[in-house]
């Protein structure tokens, strides 16, 4: 897998669906993070601080949207995963729930600055 040194890039290198996918739910998180997404363990994530708070990982036919302490959100979907970590599978652009993408995104923000003050 080639090694990516930008979120643009990294997008740019996934199939169509992919980044229609990427389309819908980068703005969506970006509008919701205090930062926008850098590149961390290879794919999008979202911090608060240097805490890692969410994650979009393209695989071959859908993006993971996960969150570390996933499994503290109302979850209102989202599948529990290692650890406190909790994710939701995205195949496609009308997938992206904009305002529960934003629900999750600033309570997991939340979670993570609480833990770190």
């Amino acid at each position: 897998m080639p090694k990516f040194t930008t979120v643009a890039e990294y997008v740019a290198a996934q199939p169509e669906a992919l980044s229609k996918v990427y389309a819908a739910l980068l703005p969506v998180l970006d509008d919701a993070m205090p930062a926008p997404a850098a590149l961390y363990h290879g794919a999008p994530t979202w911090k608060a601080d240097k805490n890692p708070v969410c994650l979009a990982k393209a695989y071959s036919s859908y993006v993971t949207l996960a969150f570390w302490r996933g499994q503290l959100l109302d979850d209102g979907g989202l599948e529990p995963s290692a650890r406190e970590m909790a994710h939701v599978k995205l195949r496609s652009a009308e997938d992206v729930d904009a305002k529960q993408i934003t629900a999750w995104a600033r309570q997991a923000f939340a979670l993570e600055t609480e833990s770190s003050a």
